[in-house]
Formats: structure tokens, C-alpha cells, sequence
């Protein structure tokens, strides 16, 4: 079955970065487009970043553009999300997903001083 372990998060201060990882297995990772999304405390999930098979990002949140980086490494099946200069408002816990409708458990993430 299709599983999905996001890890990499934690707490840091504002400035600070994370790189975040989703191990995918149970399904043709290098076939899918990949996303990351996150879920703030009492709002919906959003669309962080897509990474389509070839590596390339196709869609980036315009808050995160220039801070964030989101790759693909298809021969370990895992995604991961470069987080840079990380803002109070980008808590959340961060899910990654290859269809917007399966998740892991998600990895928790905490920007505050």
C-alpha cells in the first residue's frame, strides 16, 4: 500500500531553515508529480510546492518563492522541501502527497523565538 513518512521537522527561530524529507514507497514515485502541502493551526491545507518526475517545480506558493526549494531524488523514491529564512506564520505541520488526496502522518514544523 501506498505509504508516505514525512520527517526533517522541528523548532527554530525566525530566520532560521529546515530541510524537510517524504519517503514514498508503495507506489511509481519517479511517475508522479509530488507535492508539498501544509496545514497551519485552524486553516485549511495549502499548496506549498509540485515537483513533476523530471525534477523541475512547476508551482510554487508566491510566499515561499525565493526562500524554498522543493527536489525530487526518483532513485531513493524521496521528495524533499529546502526551507530557508522561515517565518513565525509558516508553523504548520507539512504533508507531502502524490494525488492531494493520500498523506503520511506529516512533520511537524515550528518557527518562533
Amino acid at each position: 500500500q501506498v505509504q508516505l513518512v514525512e520527517s526533517g521537522g522541528g523548532s527554530v527561530h525566525p530566520g532560521g531553515s529546515l530541510r524537510l524529507s517524504c519517503a514514498a514507497s508503495g507506489f511509481p514515485f519517479s511517475r508522479y508529480v509530488m507535492s508539498w502541502f501544509r496545514r497551519a493551526p485552524g486553516r485549511e491545507r495549502v499548496l506549498v510546492a509540485n515537483v513533476i518526475p523530471a525534477n523541475t517545480t512547476t508551482y510554487l506558493l508566491d510566499s515561499v518563492k525565493g526562500r524554498f526549494t522543493a527536489l525530487r531524488d526518483n532513485d531513493k523514491n524521496t521528495l524533499y522541501l529546502q526551507m530557508n529564512t522561515l517565518r513565525p506564520e509558516e508553523t504548520a505541520v507539512y504533508y507531502c502527497s502524490p494525488d492531494s488526496a493520500t498523506w503520511g502522518q506529516g512533520t511537524q514544523v515550528t518557527v518562533s523565538s
